[in-house]
């Protein structure tokens, strides 16, 4: 009989639960506005990233409020509601993380993709981004158009191990982490930027070189990467 593997819980939840119990050790009321999340990141000792998830874990929890431009403020339920990490979801990766982690690996997928795309591959490409443009210009966020780009990328490098891995981190964006941090921080121009990212992407898969769809894909998910930890205006 096999015992059960208890994962720890990611960065951003055990910091989540440690904030929440701090907010009831110091007496804060309801309605109280907590300190900068600056200044969290900073007394936690942890990333403004990893501090970012977990304000955004306990808001979609109800346990504080987070108002644009204004602050961090305590609610009724960080003060009553039970305490119990355990039936928290430990398979609910952090978005910035993820992000992390495409880097690592999308960079040298796209200079393999380069190397053995297909003219089919390609044109799955140039369909994605036609639907990225389409989505965009009727002021939607373009998710699938942008989830089939890099799938078709991953497709063409012609790795089964490798597809599955992006699979599973483009899952995690459907997670409501992900998409209470896409509500903040996607806009018009931002996905006009990244369109034109991708754009340089794939002009660089279609001339089949390497170094160049390597380097694209590097500057476009650093973008991406910085505008989700972009400044919070007050926050």
């Amino acid at each position: 009989m096999k015992l059960p593997v208890q994962e720890p819980p990611r960065l951003y939840r055990q910091i989540a639960e440690q904030l929440r119990e701090w907010v009831r050790a110091s007496g804060f009321k309801v309605g109280t506005r907590l300190p900068a999340e600056r200044e969290l990141a900073l007394q936690w000792g942890v990333s403004r990233s990893s501090l970012r998830e977990a304000v955004i874990a306990l808001e979609v929890e109800g346990a504080i409020e987070v108002r644009m431009g204004s602050g961090i403020y305590v609610t009724e339920t960080a003060l009553t509601a039970p305490i119990n990490p355990d039936h928290r979801d430990v398979r609910d990766w952090g978005p910035l993380e993820v992000m992390q982690a495409r880097e690592l690996i999308e960079c040298e997928m796209a200079a393999l993709a380069a190397a053995h795309a297909k003219r089919s591959d390609l044109r799955a490409m140039a369909k994605a981004l036609m639907q990225m443009k389409k989505d965009a210009g009727r002021n939607e966020v373009p998710k699938q158009g942008d989830e089939a780009f890099h799938m078709a990328i991953a497709k063409a490098c012609g790795n089964s191990v490798l597809l599955d891995t992006l699979q599973g981190y483009w899952q995690s964006r459907n997670g409501v982490i992900f998409e209470r941090l896409s509500d903040y921080f996607e806009s018009p121009d931002a996905w006009q930027a990244a369109i034109a990212e991708h754009e340089t992407i794939y002009q660089a898969l279609c001339e089949h070189k390497a170094s160049a769809a390597k380097r694209a894909m590097k500057h476009h998910l650093e973008q991406t990467h910085k505008r989700y930890n972009a400044h919070w205006r007050s926050v």
